[in-house]
């Protein structure tokens, strides 16, 4: 080789003799290499320093290399393994040998050193320790203790660790108190006590006298103990206090209470029978004639092949039928008339009645005389703002809640012929019905009731309410509860296994569901995620104040359901606040990862505004969020303009859970302005309750037809199961055939998605298609009635 070390040669002198007699081998071969001595010296002019760092903090080593001929290669160990970037990209070697770590690991912890050599030696630095540590976390807190006393006052606490982390190699430790106390006061038992015994009673018939008293003083509550002993005493009367009695006397009075009563009871029968009679003619009288069932229903054009299925052929069997009494809230004549083919009454005005707040205004002999013979009626909540009621009969009808998304179908026959429902549907407020959540379950629909409760009902109804979740059931287990009589919830249905045999089935779409129950009640859609990929869909919604005179300017930001009530609910609290809406709301996904939701401002005009908002971003916690029974979730932005006459603001509302996966919305508005308006499609104020015909967009006696025509099974598979596949509802195929009569069913809940968007002249062109002529679509315009 052209080089030789001598550095670790004692003896020069034979060395030299070894030089020379390589100078005389190598002589030809590299002359000029032997002008120069290698050497590498032996300390860094740099070594590295041992350092304490935090998890994920950057980490940079200095090492600067002895001097040497040839120049020193230089390498890290950590405990004495070398260290490959390639292998390991933690790690980086910049040009001047310095070791970066990007982000320090707990397993980065160790002693670092720098070795540099060439040909002639091999050099190794002072090790440098590097010690990463974690600083504590704390621990979400546990739920609050029982109360610590029986009765009385007392304490009850929660407590919280600090391992979310727990410290590490030194790191701080958690500030704060690991358990609170917050004081208590369990009620205490009351035991009951009698009152005062009540005077004893005259003698009677048969000679005995009586007194009691009550466990009123007081009464037991809390678990306190009932009243010991008797609550009534009896006594034999003295022979001097037995009532005496004259038989002659007592028997005429007899017989005058019998005959009177016989006269009563015949009284009551002749008035009993009336009644029905006439109450039986008003209600067959709605259905007398198909052009009083079909006014106010609109034409519509279907393809010119199909021109025959456009009118209906008079019944040649059909004669002048004479009707005596009136037809109620259809026309305000009187007396007797004629009822033909023929346009005998004036179309209703826009083909529909109107229920104002569910309130009918008939003749009010007639309707006392019509409700005296029902055989259910009930008093209702009349709670305007939340609540549509209305009076029905077995023609069926609809109830609305304006601006919730929330109203309850009554098919045609869902009440029995012959009986009148007064029925109620209502919204419950989350202050006022609580809905007990276990584990990490979450409400994904408003609390619904519809009554009253025991009604008989001859077919299913369907509710319709929003619901606040991914409609993929692969990462939910969604189930429907319903509260019973004593209180209590219960599950009554687990979504994706509904049984046909059940009173209740749900047909889920992508933001609303409809509930199929033969029973009215309080229902409510309760889930809970299956795994970290459900996920919720929020409603964020931006208010400020309507009038500012100053300089400052809160913006805020509500975080609330999906769902329309939940809404309408924070639009009525901020008008009567005085807030205006400042853009319109925006949907985002909130998932099931434990993360709490952050809000932040950015881009503002630097020259005309500025955030007083000390922290980078404001937080929601994630519970508070995931339960859904928190009312009101908004976080505040008050900003500061630095001058009055700085009227337009733009800038960015950034929204996360995750750093780097959240979303941006851009606001842009004149905060002198008027506020922006929101459009709602659903607002039905003046018709929160239709009853009969109006309620239906198909009318009764074509939707009778299509259901005799459907309802037989054919063998090319022409009937009710078509229906379902061209209507997009064979998922439901298997409850469809539990039923009676499956087209109605399929109708029904064609008119529950339909109503107030649906296109009639869609149903009859599927009707065509399936190629039933006989099912005698007919189109009545209201000139033809």
């Amino acid at each position: 080789m052209p080089w030789l070390d001598i550095s670790g040669v004692e003896n020069w002198e034979r060395a030299t003799s070894q030089v020379l007699e390589i100078e005389v081998f190598y002589f030809f071969s590299f002359p000029p290499l032997l002008s120069h001595l290698t050497n590498l010296r032996k300390n860094f002019e740099e070594e590295p320093q041992g350092k304490e760092v935090a998890l994920d903090q950057e980490v940079l080593l200095h090492c600067h290399p002895p001097e040497g001929v040839p120049q020193a290669e230089v390498e890290w160990q950590r405990n004495e393994d070398v260290i490959d970037p390639a292998s390991d990209p933690n790690f980086f070697i910049t040009a001047d040998h310095n070791l970066v770590i990007k982000k320090a690991r707990l397993a980065d912890t160790g002693n670092y050193t720098c070795v540099a050599k060439n040909i002639v030696a091999r050099r190794k630095s002072t090790s440098a320790t590097v010690l990463v540590y974690v600083n504590g976390g704390w621990s979400t807190w546990t739920t609050w203790s029982s109360c610590s006393a029986v009765c009385g006052r007392g304490w009850q606490k929660r407590s919280r660790s600090c391992t979310n982390p727990t410290p590490l190699n030194g790191g701080t430790s958690c500030e704060g108190q690991n358990v609170q106390k917050s004081a208590c006061v369990a009620t205490c038992p009351v035991d009951g006590g009698w009152s005062e015994w009540s005077k004893w009673s005259a003698c009677g018939a048969d000679c005995s006298m009586w007194r009691s008293r009550d466990c009123t003083q007081p009464s037991p509550g809390t678990g306190g103990k009932e009243c010991q002993g008797l609550d009534f005493q009896s006594l034999n009367c003295t022979s001097e206090q037995c009532p005496q009695t004259v038989s002659g006397a007592e028997d005429v009075a007899l017989y005058v209470g019998m005959v009177a009563v016989a006269l009563c009871l015949t009284l009551l029968l002749i008035v009993v029978v009336l009644v029905y009679r006439r109450k039986k003619e008003g209600l067959d009288a709605d259905v007398a004639d198909s052009s009083i069932l079909t006014t106010g229903f609109q034409p519509m054009g279907i393809k010119p092949k199909n021109s025959h299925l456009l009118t209906i052929q008079p019944d040649l069997t059909t004669t002048t039928t004479s009707y005596q009494g009136s037809l109620r809230s259809r026309h305000d004549a009187a007396g007797k008339f004629s009822m033909t083919n023929g346009p005998l009454l004036d179309p209703l005005p826009n083909g529909s009645h109107t229920l104002h707040n569910g309130k009918l205004n008939p003749d009010p002999a007639e309707f006392v005389t019509r409700l005296s013979t029902q055989s259910y009626f009930k008093t209702l909540p009349r709670d305007v703002a939340n609540t549509s009621y209305g009076t029905f009969n077995f023609l069926g009808g609809r109830l609305t809640i304006p601006n919730t998304g929330i109203s309850l179908l009554i098919p045609p026959e869902a009440i029995p012929r012959g009986k009148i429902y007064e029925i109620y549907l209502t919204v419950q407020r989350k202050e006022d019905l609580r809905l007990p959540l276990a584990g990490c379950q979450t409400l994904l629909s408003p609390v619904v009731s519809c009554g009253p409760p025991g009604v008989v009902l001859s077919r299913p109804v369907i509710l319709s309410m929003d619901h606040c979740f991914d409609a993929c059931l692969d990462n939910w287990a969604v189930r429907l509860k319903k509260q019973s009589y004593e209180g209590a919830w219960e599950d009554v249905l687990l979504m994706g296994e509904e049984l046909v045999s059940e009173p209740y089935y749900c047909q889920l779409e992508t933001e609303t569901c409809r509930l199929f129950s033969e029973q009215l009640g309080t229902f409510a859609l309760v889930g809970e995620s299956l795994h970290m990929g459900a996920a919720k869909r929020l409603r964020l919604v931006l208010f400020s104040d309507t009038y500012c005179s100053t300089l400052e300017y809160n913006i805020r930001v509500y975080c609330m359901d999906d769902t329309q009530d939940v809404f309408k609910e924070v639009m009525q609290m901020e008008r009567q606040l005085g807030g205006r809406l400042i853009d319109e709301p925006h949907v985002l996904l909130f998932k099931d990862s434990y993360h709490n939701l952050r809000l932040s401002i950015h881009d503002m005009p630097q020259a005309h505004w500025r955030s007083k908002l000390l922290a980078g971003y404001q937080e929601i916690p994630f519970y508070h969020i995931w339960n859904g029974s928190q009312r009101y979730l908004h976080c505040t932005f008050t900003l500061e303009r630095l001058s009055l006459s700085t009227c337009e603001l733009t800038c960015q509302l950034c929204v996360w859970q995750v750093e780097g996966e959240g979303q941006s919305f851009s606001l842009d508005f004149n905060i002198a302005k008027v506020a922006f308006g929101i459009n709602h499609p659903t607002d039905y104020a003046n018709a929160t309750a239709l009853a009969g015909p109006s309620a239906f967009q198909i009318p009764y006696l074509i939707r009778q037809k299509i259901c005799s025509s459907l309802d037989a099974p054919c063998p090319n598979g022409a009937d009710w199961r078509m229906l379902a596949q061209r209507l997009k509802l064979e998922r439901h195929m298997s409850f469809f055939a539990s039923k009676a009569s499956p087209t109605s069913v399929i109708l029904d809940l064609w008119e529950a998605q339909h109503f107030h968007s649906g296109n009639i002249n869609q149903l009859a062109t599927v009707m065509a298609d399936i190629g039933k002529q006989e099912a005698m679509i007919f189109l009545v315009s209201d000139g033809e009635c």
